[in-house]
């Protein structure tokens, strides 16, 4: 069995805290029992913390309107980065005003691309004999679009037109239950980018755009060194090699998508070793 230590001996030394989301703070049944006493360790401590997601489902105001429906209060939308605001940067530097970018996902989904002052249309509402005003192309959610007849019409559309792809959440899959995983947008973004034979452009963890978005977050709060932040994640290539390419500390949970059976496997054949290893990230 892998040793694991407390997330109280840990956390306790470092100025800030990147969350990962799901697996580290919810799962399939809500919130992860006894994650609120962890915000409330911190606030006394005086150690800050932000949410790395790559969730482009929902806008930062609806994701932490979750946590706070469900008593959690300290998770604002000030302190959720996601990958779809990452995204949302690229499209406003590269899509012409008055054209529009197609999407697989759904209408809240959009939201990051509309925040940028671009017009958007789902896959679904495309005519494909009507694509001159179609600039670029977004990958943001695994709903919102029927998956036989939307993702056949997004290929069609990606050979029948060169232009920008982006995807805006490179998770490959997602933790349903405590042993099943279901099929991410990154996921049917390798599968469409495999038939097409044209590279994306992706954002989201691992990359290190999503941590410096959530560095100079943190450095409008504290003057804080990267080694001084710890960052907290369920998954080995995205959460842990991300944290580690970018020079955090790392703590790999057991709590979601990395199960505590195959922890020493996984971290065995990939090569990706987390500074530490947590059951959870509750603080006791």
């Amino acid at each position: 069995m892998i040793r694991t230590k407390s997330f109280r001996s840990i956390v306790k030394n470092y100025k800030a805290v990147f969350f990962d989301a799901f697996g580290v703070l919810k799962n399939h049944q809500g919130l992860i029992p006894g994650i609120i006493n962890t915000f409330e360790y911190l606030d006394r401590k005086e150690i800050k913390y932000y949410l790395l997601t790559n969730d482009s489902s929902r806008s930062p105001e609806m994701l932490a309107q979750w946590y706070q429906d469900r008593g959690v209060r300290q998770v604002t939308a000030d302190k959720i980065l996601s990958s779809g605001m990452v995204a949302m940067e690229y499209f406003k530097l590269k899509v012409s005003n008055g054209n529009s970018v197609a999407y697989l996902g759904t209408e809240n989904s959009a939201h990051y691309i509309e925040t940028a002052g671009l017009k958007t249309v789902a896959v679904k509402n495309i005519d494909l004999n009507d694509i001159d005003h179609i600039e670029s192309f977004a990958f943001l959610d695994d709903e919102g679009f029927n998956w036989n007849e939307d993702i056949n019409k997004a290929i069609n559309l990606l050979r029948k037109k060169n232009m920008a792809v982006v995807v805006a959440n490179t998770d490959i899959n997602y933790p349903v239950n405590q042993n099943d995983v279901s099929i991410a947008i990154g996921s049917l973004a390798d599968m469409v980018e495999k038939i097409i034979g044209k590279s994306f452009i992706r954002f989201g963890k691992p990359d290190a755009q999503m941590f410096l978005l959530a560095y100079e977050r943190a450095l409008q709060d504290i003057d804080v060194k990267r080694n001084e932040i710890l960052m907290v994640g369920d998954t080995l290539h995205t959460d842990i090699m991300g944290g580690n390419k970018f020079g955090l500390d790392t703590v790999l949970v057991l709590s979601g998508n990395t199960l505590p059976e195959m922890a020493q496997i996984r971290i065995s054949s990939s090569g990706i070793i987390p500074t530490f290893i947590c059951e959870s990230a509750v603080v006791e």
